[in-house]
């Protein structure tokens, strides 16, 4: 099966991406990157999310694989979609005459796995997998040591993903990832069982355990840990995944006859313990201090590679950078794809990855789709994330019939089907969105998009947002709620109390990206509702937290990772927290309440906690301690200027924001928030006892997972 030699391949090297979702800017970039290769295409059934990355590339976007092949323009491709499509995508683009770089999972199955290397053989084309870790540095030490023998003769192997899985507990779910139980580990294994085939060849699958299971909103449920005992070449081997909040540790411990080593493959650094001649108290103090210096030496280089590069070569992205590197060397050199991205690592991984679960007890089936029993009179957009599933919830509860429109048919409320229709229309087409609102009274839109740059919000956020009240006004809806943010306001004064009455800033140039966004959404829909009558009402959350929301809390403060937080300023200030089950009482009310009509309102709940006193509250309710850091937010603002400078300058990136220090402080929340105007109006009751609130938004909650 291996790939035979072939021609090599003029320079430049013109290269296509065939998916442009959250992987495709690290391929884009490596392909930058990479000597004698361009990029030359973007495709996307999403002409939005083409468009989009195709600009910030200055390339070329396509939405249908024909057009692309038909365009000429690439010689190879790379395949970033959902997994369930990479066979047939890369059996079309090799006979088409394209080379193949195909992201992991490289397929569902061995067998589609071994049908894409007869596809490459009978085409005369390379076809490789990313199984980027392989490339880093450090891995190649690794294995230079391992049959360099420096470690003895091998006898036990432990690889570890242990890495916080948010979409378990948060959503979206909706994502490939979280449809089936089998998909979690057709997506993280591959990085575990590649090292292992890599090193020791096809491993012998023995035993597999499942726990730590955590239930899906919809019904079912999904393991948080996997664990995997297997044997290759005599030996052990023992494969962990953990995915609740957990300390980041993707690592490879290798215990060998004379030495151990571990291999950290989210940072690139290899620490290495052997016995050493020494006697007595010397001989343990000479491998702590090995230990120490090898620590030491790993740091610093990472820290200078990432510093002189700007931190273009940070571990992963050096991972991308490698393995793709890698692969066009074999199309510029006309050889053989280098065996750890081959087809034939391919094959091995998938095989071993089937063999895990074929061990595994059939998943017991979800809850049969009771039909639709209530006809929908308000629809939910926006309704598969954590506000719209709460809403949702919220809305069947009180026995309305809910719309909820999604990118599939199917979402997170497969247990009350009888009340919720999922409808798949995209918000990018108007008509579509004016039919969907057939006999629907009131629409909530809770959609927001994640931009990097002003132009991309203008044309995702705020134009879906102009769309949607467009549609609203043909369909003639009764009334349009609209879900901004109270992150538009400026919030650096801690001497201002805002309320409704407050206006956002006239210029808003030196906001961040999603404050401004949000905030010209609300400017034109109110242009709307003055010179056409849009039915409008403004909610403006504030920090929701509860149930099926995250621990890691961009809202609060700097994650990295889920035991330490560099909260926005000195976290002593109090914040303006509110529940999602209060956030859903609120907006209801506005869509039964006559009189909040025209309004806008600020969904913030009593005063509660600072940032110190909330994750104070974790800790006594849950035993978990969390690192809270002060961030000097001057400080962050003048390291913000710096890197914009480097990248607007040096990196040449265009659309930058660059927020002020009044935005940066903006993120303390220091301005403090008066709710009068919601409770009086809407006569919303929000959680205004503590012990009750940390029961809601902490203990039941179920923020670390387990």
């Amino acid at each position: 099966m291996t790939q035979p030699n072939l021609p090599p391949l003029t320079q430049p090297i013109r290269a296509g991406l065939i998916g442009a979702g959250y992987i495709a800017p690290w391929h884009a970039d490596a392909i930058r990157a990479t000597p004698g290769v361009t990029l030359a295409a973007v495709c996307d059934q999403s002409a939005s999310a083409a468009e989009g990355l195709a600009a910030g590339y200055g390339v070329p976007f396509h939405t249908d694989l024909e057009a692309l092949i038909a365009s000429r323009t690439c010689d190879a491709v790379h395949i970033l979609t959902p997994p369930g499509s990479h066979h047939d995508l890369a059996v079309r683009c090799l006979k088409a005459g394209l080379h193949c770089f195909v992201e992991k999972p490289f397929a569902l199955s061995a067998d589609d796995a071994r049908a894409m290397a007869d596809a490459a053989r009978d085409a005369g084309r390379h076809l490789a997998v990313g199984h980027n870790f392989l490339a880093l540095p450090g891995y190649k030490r690794l294995k230079a040591a391992v049959t360099a023998g420096d470690l003895g003769r091998i006898t036990a192997a432990h690889v570890s993903w242990a890495l916080p899985l948010a979409p378990l507990r948060a959503g979206p779910f909706g994502l490939w990832l979280l449809r089936d139980r089998d998909n979690l580990l057709l997506e993280l294994g591959p990085h575990l069982y590649a090292l292992i085939h890599d090193l020791f060849g096809m491993p012998e699958i023995l035993h597999v355990a499942l726990d730590q299971p955590v239930n899906l909103p919809g019904g079912g449920s999904r393991p948080q840990s996997w664990r995997v005992l297997a044997q290759a070449q005599g030996v052990q081997i023992s494969l962990s995944l953990s995915l609740v909040e957990t300390y980041d540790d993707r690592s490879i411990t290798l215990r060998g006859s004379g030495g151990m080593a571990r291999f950290d493959f989210a940072a690139d650094t290899l620490i290495t313990t052997r016995d050493n001649t020494a006697d007595l108290v010397v001989n343990p103090l000479r491998k702590e201090l090995s230990q120490a210096w090898q620590h030491l030496r790993e740091g610093s280089v990472n820290a200078a590679r990432q510093a002189v590069s700007l931190n273009q070569k940070s571990p992963y992205g050096l991972s991308f950078r490698g393995a793709i590197g890698s692969f066009y060397d074999s199309l510029k050199t006309g050889r053989a794809v280098d065996p750890r991205f081959g087809a034939d690592s391919a094959v091995a991984v998938m095989d071993a990855i089937g063999a895990t679960l074929r061990l595994l007890p059939a998943a017991p089936p979800l809850p049969a789709r009771a039909p639709l029993a209530v006809t929908p009179t308000v629809m939910v957009i926006g309704g598969t994330g954590f506000i719209g599933r709460n809403l949702t919830r919220a809305l069947a509860a009180k026995g309305y019939g809910v719309r909820v429109l999604s990118r599939g048919r199917t979402g997170p409320f497969d247990d009350i089907s009888d009340k919720v229709e999922t409808m798949p229309v995209s918000l990018g087409d108007e008509a579509a969105l004016v039919a969907a609102m057939q006999g629907i009274d009131t629409v909530f839109n809770l959609a927001k998009s994640t931009d990097a740059s002003w132009e991309a919000a203008l044309q995702n956020d705020v134009g879906t947002a102009e769309r949607i009240g467009r549609a609203a006004l043909t369909a003639g809806v009764r009334r349009l709620i609209y879900t901004g943010t109270i992150a538009s306001y400026d919030m650096s004064d801690p001497a201002r109390t805002i309320t409704e009455a407050t206006a956002f800033a006239g210029d808003m140039t030196d906001r961040n990206l999603y404050a401004r966004a949000k905030a010209e959404c609300e400017r034109r829909l109110t242009s709307m509702q003055r010179d056409a009558g849009l039915p409008l009402i403004i909610a403006r959350p504030g920090i929701v937290v509860g149930a099926g929301g995250p621990l890691q809390h961009w809202g609060i403060g700097r994650w990295h990772g889920a035991g330490a937080v560099r909260v926005w300023g000195d976290g002593r200030n109090t914040l303006p927290f509110v529940l999602a089950d209060d956030t859903s009482d609120a907006l209801i009310a506005m869509m039964e309440n006559d009189a909040a009509l025209g309004q806008s309102f600020n969904i913030v709940g009593a005063p509660m906690f600072s940032a110190k006193g909330y994750f104070d509250a974790i800790h006594q309710a849950l035993g978990a301690r969390i690192t809270v850091t002060p961030g000097n937010l001057t400080a962050l603002w003048l390291a913000d200027g710096m890197k914009y400078t480097l990248k607007r300058h040096v990196l040449r990136k265009q659309g930058l924001a660059r927020p002020s220090l009044r935005d940066w402080k903006s993120r303390a929340h220091l301005s403090p928030f008066d709710n009068t105007q919601a409770r009086r109006v809407l006569g919303w009751q929000p959680e205004g006892d503590r012990t009750r609130f940390v029961e809601r938004a902490i203990t039941q909650a179920n923020i670390l997972g387990f």
